[in-house]
């Protein structure tokens, strides 16, 4: 889920035009919606997701349903804004390990030191790759805020 997509451009670059599109406040209220369960609008799907999610626009049938809370979560990556921590705080504790990865990834880029607590809770998750995300996320804590 990094790199170029197959599209010609980057995850953040996507999210990037979607913010310049709708605005900044509307893709940030749109991933904590999508990390609450809400449908969500198929464009910002698609904008988030990138070609994997051309299903949200052009119909056809959608991957499994966490996928839709990595997406919003990588959405956070490029569109913070302080109202999303309590969804990035649930989204630690999700059953799916790519979602409690990518929220973890939130944690890290935005150095969530409010998310500390519940970050070092999670130093014994069962998926390997959740655990390394939280070295990092640990790592990027510790050098302090914003």
């Amino acid at each position: 889920m990094t790199g170029r997509a197959s599209w010609g451009k980057t995850p953040r670059q996507s999210v990037e035009e979607e913010c310049a599109r709708r605005g900044k406040d509307e893709v940030v209220a749109g991933c904590i919606a999508l990390l609450r369960g809400d449908d969500g609008d198929g464009a910002l799907i698609f904008a988030l997701g990138g070609p994997p999610a051309r299903w949200a626009v052009e119909g056809g049938e959608p991957g499994p349903p966490y996928w839709l809370r990595v997406w919003a979560l990588r959405g956070l990556l490029w569109a913070w804004d302080d109202d999303a921590l309590p969804a990035v705080e649930t989204a630690l504790n999700d059953e799916a390990w790519r979602v409690r990865e990518m929220a973890l990834k939130v944690v890290a880029r935005h150095r969530l030191e409010d998310l500390i607590d519940p970050v070092v809770a999670m130093r014994e998750d069962e998926s390997a790759r959740v655990r390394a995300a939280v070295s990092r996320a640990e790592t990027c804590l510790a050098r302090g805020s914003r």
